[in-house]
């Protein structure tokens, strides 16, 4: 007789049972009670994960242990450091591919527009979502201009115009420098490369976050001072 099929009814109730003996063995451990009769819990990488790779046993035969406390490499490395080099990298990676890339085009003006659209996309697209996926309680928010937990649509044409503004400033101070060169001596200027104009644009992207944190602060400030009052 062909064994009679469940129906997809009873197969979710029974999946969703109540391990009840599972729960009084946790119950127990909580407690502090007699738990000897119970089986030891592993915390070999194999049991754990049911696989048996020859990747979690050491050399000398043991077998590795899974530790889930452990730090990996790029927690230990501080958050100021991680942010200040994840925007560095890719503002380099800007000023290669469009100053660099862009040689046959002899207008400074429209090589500068240029950089500072890209640089103002590739942070919306690459640069905050890395930081919305590193984070865990904001700590990367000091270091955005537009710190929202969400992609809005509006903050795409905002940072292209923020970024400009940077790329500009960043022109400003090559300007500035030449000109300092130029009064000291008769030849020479500083010629535009990736590292050190994404260094500039570093500078002035942190100065112009850090305004605009102390601005929101005082403005918090004053609002609160004035609820405070009013109660």
């Amino acid at each position: 007789m062909p064994k009679k099929k469940k129906s997809k009814i009873e197969v979710i109730e029974n999946y969703y049972d109540l391990k009840v003996d599972k729960v009084d063995e946790l119950v127990a451990a909580l407690k502090g009670e007699d738990t000897e009769d119970l089986p030891p819990v592993s915390m070999n990488i194999s049991d754990c994960t049911g696989i048996n790779d020859p990747a979690n046993v050491k050399r000398n035969g043991e077998q590795k242990q899974f530790d889930p406390y452990k730090r990996d490499i790029l927690s230990r490395i501080p958050v100021w450091l991680k942010a200040l080099f994840i925007k560095w990298w890719f503002f380099g990676a800007v000023a290669y591919f469009s100053l660099m890339g862009l040689m046959n085009i002899n207008d400074n003006l429209d090589k500068m527009v240029i950089t500072g659209i890209i640089a103002g996309i590739i942070v919306e697209l690459f640069v905050n979502p890395i930081f919305r996926y590193m984070e865990v309680d904001g700590e990367y928010k000091p270091y955005t201009m537009f710190p929202f937990p969400f992609k809005a649509f509006w903050t795409f044409f905002a940072n292209i115009l923020y970024y400009l503004l940077v790329v500009f400033a960043v022109s400003w101070i090559y300007t500035g420098i030449n000109i300092m060169i130029g009064a000291t001596r008769t030849s020479g200027y500083l010629a535009i490369e990736p590292l050190l104009f994404a260094l500039f644009m570093l500078a002035v992207d942190m100065a112009a976050i850090g305004v605009k944190d102390l601005a929101v602060y005082i403005i918090k400030k004053f609002h609160k001072k004035k609820v405070v009052e009013n109660v």
